[in-house]
């Protein structure tokens, strides 16, 4: 015998965030920051929904890039500095990260940078296809443990709906100082036919490219000895 479902049966389930999602506490100028701008600059997706990234700005851009997990913010900032004709979505549920990104936005006065503080899948899920031209996922937390390894933000379904989301010819762009978690990018990128590996060489893999700005966790791992790689794919058309 079937019981009918009830109201919270049928609300989609959020996904589980896995790690912090606040550090140290914001000083208060920061916080205030925060709170005055976020609303601005930050967007919500709900599950099931669907999202044209291009109505988010005032001035539709010429294409969308993506960052997940972008941490302080570095990266993210200094890329819409240098391509204000772009419009960039950031994705970090760690709420220090994000207070450091708006004041990076706010100091440098940029027009092309949206927030959302959430999880990433439910974003990549809401996007139409073809609809983002460059991603990057720079430096993610590894979850070193082999329990853990399903917690990993590159994993074949992330990947695949990378895929979908992302343009022909367009770019994503991964980075990590994790050598184990760097065969497992390269084991999932791999897989999947509708990236191709850009390397002919070492340097390709082991020298960030003059146009990919560095980030706090590069410096940290080099400080201790580890070296990062850096890996870039095409997105191309399935065999």
């Amino acid at each position: 015998m079937s019981e009918a479902a009830t109201d919270e049966d049928r609300q989609p389930r959020r996904r589980i965030l896995y790690g912090r999602r606040q550090g140290p506490k914001l000083r208060p100028a920061r916080r205030r920051l925060l709170e005055e701008r976020l609303p601005a600059l930050g967007f919500t997706v709900g599950p099931g929904h669907e999202l044209d990234p291009f109505s988010l700005f005032v001035r539709p851009p010429r294409a969308i890039w993506l960052e997940i997990g972008f941490g302080g913010g570095e990266h993210l900032a200094e890329q819409a500095a240098s391509h204000p004709d772009v419009g960039f979505l950031g994705v970090e549920p760690f709420l220090n990260g994000v207070a450091r990104l708006i004041d990076a936005v706010d100091a440098r006065g940029l027009g092309n940078v949206r927030v959302l503080m959430d999880d990433a899948r439910l974003l990549l899920e809401a996007l139409p296809d073809a609809s983002i031209e460059r991603a990057f996922v720079l430096f993610p937390d590894p979850w070193p443990k082999a329990r853990h390894h399903k917690r990993r933000i590159v994993n074949p379904v992330t990947v695949a709906e990378l895929a979908r989301v992302m343009r022909a010819g367009g770019e994503l762009r991964l980075a990590s100082d994790d050598p184990g978690y760097v065969r497992w990018m390269l084991a999932t990128m791999l897989a999947e036919q509708r990236f191709a590996w850009l390397a002919e060489r070492a340097a390709d893999w082991r020298e960030r490219p003059a146009d990919w700005p560095p980030t706090r966790y590069e410096e940290k791992a080099l400080r201790a000895g580890r070296r990062p790689v850096f890996l870039r794919f095409e997105r191309v058309s399935a065999a």
